[in-house]
């Protein structure tokens, strides 16, 4: 598989693409905008009162989650006319059924967190091009900490570049999940086999476990069940900050993106050194 690169002229290729880079820098100051925006709103919510309604997975949605999104919704739309958008809670907004750059929008993720007022969820913003993520977003709107991973250009926190950290055996590796409880069935088998492997394993975190790991506080992240915008602004932030995440076969991860993509679900596994990355896959024995 080719490699990405940076050349000399300021010009980030792929086998699929080809950005300046005064049009990735442009990007980013939008998504910056966005992260903003909704950071605006979610905090006047955070720890007061709202009414909690139930969608048809029987997940929670605030009135925080709609608003926030509408507000990404209309500053991308406002900057970006010809890009599509695609929302947790709206899904697909563009007049045309395909789009070369398509934003995926997560306004909270980690919901539960926030309705019971722990400050471990976060916004997730990504820009797929072709469908690949070159841009992720990270934001912590209470603690006001923000990853942005950019594809072949290293992975920020607050401005400051982070790296994931060395951990070449399982054994050592501090491990995060959301809760063991969403795993069911031959995924509940397969993460007790890892976790039976590691050194510490701790919960409850969502989106906020991957940040931990983009700036080296933790290992290994291992998940079942997510949908693409719990993922997409996941994968820059990882890779750019010198980590690996796959699918639990070690597939790279890929949602193609249109009004009609349905919503699958992904089992992911990321991680800051390859060779736990590696080790993981192995005892996950996902077939």
């Amino acid at each position: 598989m080719a490699s990405d690169s940076l050349l000399s002229n300021g010009i980030y290729t792929s086998p699929t693409m080809v950005v300046p880079e005064n049009e990735l820098n442009r990007f980013v100051d939008v998504a910056n905008k966005v992260a903003d925006a909704a950071g605006e709103i979610i905090r006047k919510y955070f720890r007061h009162k709202f009414e909690v309604l139930d969608k048809d997975d029987s997940s929670p949605v605030t009135i925080a989650d709609q608003s926030a999104e509408e507000t990404m919704v209309s500053i991308i739309s406002e900057d970006f006319p010809s890009h599509a958008i695609y929302g947790e809670e709206n899904g697909w907004k563009c007049r045309e059924k395909s789009a070369e750059y398509v934003w995926v929008l997560d306004p909270i993720d980690g919901t539960k967190s926030f309705i019971t007022g722990k400050p471990l969820f976060g916004t997730l913003i990504a820009l797929l091009q072709n469908d690949r993520p070159i841009l992720g977003v990270i934001d912590q709107p209470v603690l006001r900490e923000r990853w942005i991973g950019v594809r072949g250009k290293g992975t920020t926190l607050n401005g400051e570049q982070v790296s994931t950290r060395t951990c070449d055996t399982l054994s050592q590796a501090y491990m995060y999940t959301t809760s063991p409880h969403l795993f069911s069935g031959d995924a509940e088998e397969a993460f007790t086999r890892v976790r039976s492997q590691v050194k510490t394993s701790l919960y409850g975190c969502d989106c906020y476990a991957y940040a931990l790991l983009a700036s080296g506080f933790v290992d290994l992240v291992v998940e079942s069940g997510l949908k693409p915008y719990d993922f997409l602004a996941l994968v820059p932030v990882i890779e750019a900050a010198g980590g690996v995440i796959t699918d639990w076969k070690g597939n790279q991860l890929h949602w193609e993106a249109s009004p009609f993509s349905p919503e699958t679900s992904f089992n992911i596994v990321a991680a800051g050194d390859k060779l736990v990355h590696r080790q993981t896959l192995d005892s996950l024995q996902w077939k």
